[in-house]
This record gives structure tokens, sequence and C-alpha cells, in this order.
């Protein structure tokens, strides 16, 4: 029964991202469903799995670490989560994109340890879009700074944007935000600045990832419209 529910629940989820497309005139395959494993047990990602997921989101380093070495599938795993540097051992070259790089200090490490490793790090620079003061992010007067210091670092690619919203029950109020941050990574595109390019918007989670499908979104981090409300212990 669990396994139908959590198949069940992907198989509506993308059914909803296809008719936010419709919506948006968009094709559906511009946009990458993330499922957000943080806090769930390997059995659930392997319920994922044989619904045919592959792109799973971690907050934590040492869990994904931990889940890694259980399942060692090719899956694509991406950290979602805030980061510090002792922890980037556990990151990189282990996830195909690094979402919440919100600092020139945390991209110059990502930088080293990539060179340690010899590969390039895709990241996402995270913007706090509304100006939340418990959320992680830059401002985004501060955007374009931090793109041009991340760009000459060459173990470092920024592919685009990442933010996480407020919460809201209603998904339209947030709107206005998705659209701003489209218009952010138009903006910076514009620049033409030497090693930037940027195609990629992480935004949107369960409750209103349809809203940021319909304004750009290219990715989208739902969790609990997956597998349900997560049971927190000490140990989370």
């Amino acid at each position: 029964m669990r396994e139908s529910t959590i198949g069940q629940a992907i198989s509506e989820v993308k059914d909803n991202i296809r008719r936010a497309c419709e919506r948006a005139g968009r094709n559906a395959d511009e946009v990458t469903l993330i499922a957000v494993s943080k806090t769930m047990p390997v059995s659930d990602l392997r319920e994922a799995m044989a619904a045919g997921m592959i792109e799973f989101g971690e907050n934590r380093p040492q869990e994904l670490r931990d889940k890694q070495a259980e399942i060692t599938e090719p899956l694509h795993w991406h950290m979602i989560g805030s980061l510090q540097t002792n922890k980037l051992k556990y990151v990189v070259g282990k996830t195909v994109l690094i979402h919440s790089v919100d600092s020139l200090h945390l991209a110059e490490a990502i930088e080293e340890e990539s060179v340690k490793r010899g590969v390039v790090s895709e990241i996402l620079l995270e913007v706090n879009i509304a100006g939340e003061v418990s959320k992680g992010g830059i401002a985004p007067a501060e955007l374009e700074e931090l793109v041009r210091a991340v760009s000459v670092l060459p173990h470092v690619r920024v592919r685009g944007l990442m933010t996480v919203a407020p919460y809201t029950e209603n998904a339209e109020e947030n709107r206005e935000y998705f659209r701003k941050m489209k218009q952010l990574m138009v903006d910076i595109n514009s620049k033409n600045i030497d090693n930037i390019d940027m195609d990629e918007l992480s935004m949107g989670m369960t409750g209103d990832y349809e809203v940021a499908v319909e304004e750009g979104a290219t990715l989208v981090r739902v969790g609990t419209g997956i597998f349900g409300h997560r049971v927190y212990t000490k140990s989370n």
C-alpha cells in the first residue's frame, strides 16, 4: 500500500507539472521534479525509485553520505540545504547540483574542494527574494556582484538561481516572487558576463510548485507532496 501511495503521488505531481506547463505554454520536458527525501528512510527512496524517480534532494551532508552508502544505483543527488564549508567533502563530487550557494566564501570553498577532487561543481546561487530574516540567500541587489566574483572560479560553474519562497496557504501570493526570480536570471544573462550562462531556476515546493512552473521554474523541489509529512526525531 505504501509503495502505491508514493508512486501515485509522484504521478499526480508530474501530471500537475504538465498541466502548469500547458497553462504557461511551456514544454513539460523543461521541468525536472526533485523528490526531497530529507529525513526519509531509504525504503521510501527505493519506493520512489521503483516509480521512476532518479532526482533526489537532501538538506544535510551527513544524511546524503549515509544514503549514498546504502543506495549505489546511479541517482542524481541534489544538495538543497544550507552548507558549512567543513561538510563540503560529503557533497562535492557526490552531487549533480548544489542549490544553496549564498556567498563568495562558500563558492571559494567549493572551488578548493573541487580542485582536490578533480571535478567541476555545478551550483545555483540562492537568492532571498522575499527578504525574510529567517531564510538564507543573498539580497537581489547583491546578486550581480556575487555572480561576477564566482565567474572567475575555474572549478565552479554557475547554472542558475534558487530561492525558498515564503510559506503561505495561498500559492498565488508567491507568484510575484517567482516572477522576480525569472527576471533576475534574464537580467544577469543579459549582462554577458564571461563564463556565465544561466538556464536553471530552482523554485517551488509542495505548496506552490505549480505557480512556480507557470513563472519559469526548471527545477521544483517536492517532499511532502510525494512522501507525506515527515516524522522528526531527535536524530533528525
